[in-house]
């Protein structure tokens, strides 16, 4: 079962954005824009963080690891339905991929994983 704790020990950045990651590791950003975010300087360097995908209809949470070279999906969990609702709403709808909204990642610091 995950915990609060597990997700701690992955280094989650609770901060990081889609946007932020592509920038980073895509763009290799050298940080002057956003100084919450340490730059990237080799392929070791990495971000463990949330993203809300909603392409395939309802929004599912995934944890993903990127570096420069790969992002790894690590984990996907499902929406409860009114927290789902609620950020369709906050999005008008739309299909991507965006940050997790604060009750989001509330949620997630609360939950317990199976």
């Amino acid at each position: 079962m995950q915990t609060r704790t597990d997700l701690d020990t992955l280094g989650i950045d609770w901060d990081m954005t889609p946007e932020d990651a592509v920038t980073l590791y895509l763009e290799w950003g050298n940080n002057s824009w956003h100084a919450a975010h340490k730059p990237v300087t080799s392929k070791n360097d990495y971000s463990t963080y949330f993203v809300v995908n909603t392409w395939s209809g309802a929004p599912e949470v995934t944890l993903v690891r990127r570096n420069s070279e790969d992002a790894v999906e690590l984990a996907t969990f499902t929406l409860p339905d009114a927290l789902a609702a609620e950020f369709m709403e906050e999005v008008g709808g739309n299909k991507g991929v965006y940050a997790p909204t604060e009750a989001i990642k509330n949620w997630l610091r609360e939950t317990q994983f199976n």
